[in-house]
């Protein structure tokens, strides 16, 4: 193990500027760094955080991409302790990112921007103080009428059929036209800013989803800047915080980027164990279903988040945390998944065992970066789900769950597609 130097202000270094015991530095692991980019990791992320576990504890060397190092968070309380100690862990990647190569597939995902996750201090409050006001302008009480407007003719189109593709059928344009209403939005752009956020997650073809992403927008933003509506984008566009385009169109791709890519995988991996679990079933011997969708939603962001490894930072400076030196400016990745399915908050009783009620999980992070979106999210995602399933109840999967496909990339926990059968049912009418 080395002892690197560290600054007299990292925690736990001495006044002579070096650390008297000896401790790890995730910086000597690089021949051991685990690659999170892998088909063998997409595949069962689940058994490689158990290894990591085994072989690593709560800090764990990893690349994001090939030459792109990283750490791994994946004990609950020492992420709890990251997200809350801006001051050490910024989220600001502007001096890392000028090491990493243009065409790296993780920049579009990771470079900075003027927005809230990206920033501390007084950057941060001004652009948070301008989302969260855009966000609480919506009209939460309308979210199931607006949920019902838009999923009854989706259902509608593959109702008659007996058998749909809940990922390109049902969650990816309800969840986008459901954001867009939300932002005021016209379709034609929503959907180049679905297809260019989708490049950006799967870090396949990023740089140019990224500039689909941007062009959309601006067109959004000018839109707004001189035909407001009661929506998202005009309330950022004419905050009193004057927030110029470049601003206005970070927070509306962290708001899409978030809204869109999390609420349809947390509709798909809800849905997979309702489907799968016979708690949950239709029909069952078991227990038929008397837990509801929002004991399922509980337990999936616990067991199964759909962004699995987000939330960012970069220690300002060499640092100790669990007697292991993180460097400076490298990235600090937070492991939500792992972190939730810690042995240490879960209890030796409950090996990935269900969290029903219990919303204690990371899945919308903690600290002054948390999702100031989840008041919506969480409605939206329940509704979308109960709308399918009272519709469809008998809906079965078409495969078995283990022949699934999962989409690339380090970031998500998302499926490519969920093919799914049921009894033909005739078109649903609104009430």
């Amino acid at each position: 193990m080395t002892t690197p130097q560290s600054p007299t202000s990292a925690p736990h270094a001495t006044s002579a500027g070096t650390c008297p015991v000896q401790h790890e530095s995730v910086t000597g692991n690089a021949d051991r760094r685990v690659p999170l980019y892998t088909p063998e990791f997409v595949a069962d992320p689940h058994r490689a955080y158990r290894e990591m576990r085994r072989q690593y504890g709560s800090l764990v060397p990893i690349e994001l991409a090939p030459g792109v190092p990283a750490t791994l968070v994946i004990r609950y309380r020492t992420a709890v302790r990251i997200l809350n100690d801006p001051t050490h862990f910024p989220a600001d990647p502007r001096t890392w990112q000028k090491t990493i190569p243009e065409n790296s597939p993780v920049r579009p995902m990771m470079e900075w921007y003027p927005a809230a996750r990206y920033n501390t201090g007084a950057e941060h409050a001004r652009y948070r103080q301008a989302s969260v006001s855009s966000i609480d302008g919506i009209d939460t009480h309308g979210l199931r009428s607006t949920v019902e407007k838009i999923a009854i003719p989706l259902i509608n189109n593959f109702c008659e059929a007996g058998s749909a593709d809940v990922v390109s059928q049902y969650a990816f344009p309800l969840v986008l036209e459901i954001l867009n209403d939300m932002v005021g939005c016209p379709a034609e752009i929503g959907r180049r800013v679905a297809t260019g956020m989708a490049a950006r997650f799967d870090t396949v073809n990023p740089a140019p989803g990224m500039k689909m992403v941007k062009e959309a927008l601006m067109e959004l933003i000018q839109l707004k800047r001189y035909q407001p509506g009661d929506d998202a984008t005009s309330r950022l566009a004419h905050h009193p915080a004057n927030l110029d385009d470049v601003e206005i169109f970070a927070q509306l791709m962290s708001f899409y980027g978030a809204g869109f890519e999390a609420q349809r995988n947390l509709i798909t991996n809800t849905l997979l164990l309702m489907l799968t679990d016979d708690r949950y079933r239709y029909g069952s011997d078991v227990l038929g279903r008397n837990l509801s969708t929002e004991h399922a939603l509980d337990e999936v962001l616990f067991n199964d988040p759909p962004m699995a490894n987000f939330c960012t930072t970069y220690p300002r400076q060499p640092i100790m945390i669990d007697d292991v030196w993180l460097p400076a400016d490298q990235p600090v990745v937070i492991s939500l998944a792992a972190c939730n399915n810690d042995p240490d908050i879960r209890g030796a009783d409950e090996p990935g065992g269900s969290r029903i009620g219990n919303r204690s999980h990371l899945a919308w992070s903690t600290g002054p970066h948390a999702c100031p979106a989840k008041t919506i999210a969480y409605p939206t995602v329940q509704n979308a789900i109960d709308q399918l399933l009272d519709a469809l109840p008998e809906m079965e999967l078409a495969v078995p769950a283990d022949q699934l496909v999962w989409r690339p990339g380090p970031f998500h926990r998302a499926m490519t597609a969920m093919p799914v059968v049921f009894p033909k049912s005739p078109p649903l009418t609104f009430v």
